[in-house]
């Protein structure tokens, strides 16, 4: 009989993963920081690729990013697709941090490569 409910055959709704970017330029706050703060050479800082995923615990606006070479992941032949790629891979990482959008801060770790 039509009229009837048929019992439910789907599976429940599994929780939201958060999908992660991909490997993009730097971000303009970090950049600067490692310029004016760190005082390192701006032609190579803004050749530098980044990854970023968000930081829950600290709001909308905080996130966390991995910096790197893309040639030499290239020559490493890597392949980065987003912030987790480079967990394996932690010799590719220059610097390592997080920032904040609103409040302007950026935490900044130099990452010692072998």
């Amino acid at each position: 009989m039509f009229w009837r409910k048929r019992p439910a055959t789907k599976e429940p709704l599994k929780s939201k993963v958060e999908k992660l970017q991909g490997p993009k330029g730097i971000p303009e706050l970090v950049g600067r920081h490692l310029i004016v703060e760190l005082k390192q050479n701006p032609d190579w800082v803004w050749k530098l690729k980044g990854v970023v995923r968000k930081k829950p615990e600290e709001g909308k606006d905080a996130f966390d990013f991995r910096l790197f070479d893309e040639a030499q992941v290239a020559a490493k032949k890597v392949t980065v697709k987003d912030y987790n790629s480079l967990d394996e891979h932690p010799n590719l990482i220059f610097y390592e941090g997080w920032f904040d959008k609103k409040s302007m801060r950026v935490q900044i770790e130099e990452k010692e490569r072998a």
